[in-house]
């Protein structure tokens, strides 16, 4: 069996535990000031990849990579999946 690459893809949304409000030109949500965090459901696939080198190995999965596109504060949430247990993260 050959060894895999799991690249999963990580995004920065309003933290759940946040009201949401929409801005004064009601065009968005307001976002200024505003807790963000990785979203959930990114986070059970960030911890699946990792589930499946504990059962399948090293040799079968080689590395974990973290993506996520998007402003520099982006690099929160990838810091997040490296400290979950990915091995690289890419902005």
């Amino acid at each position: 069996m050959s060894s895999l690459r799991i690249l999963v893809g990580v995004k920065r949304v309003v933290d759940s535990a946040v009201k949401v409000r929409v801005n004064s030109a009601q065009t968005g949500v307001e976002t200024a000031n505003v807790k963000h965090s990785m979203n959930p459901f990114d986070e059970i696939a960030i911890e699946e990849a990792i589930r499946l080198r504990e059962k399948h190995g090293k040799d079968a999965v080689q590395e974990i990579v973290a993506v996520s596109c998007g402003p520099a504060k982006s690099q929160e949430t990838l810091r997040t999946a490296l400290a979950m247990g990915a091995d690289r993260a890419v902005l």
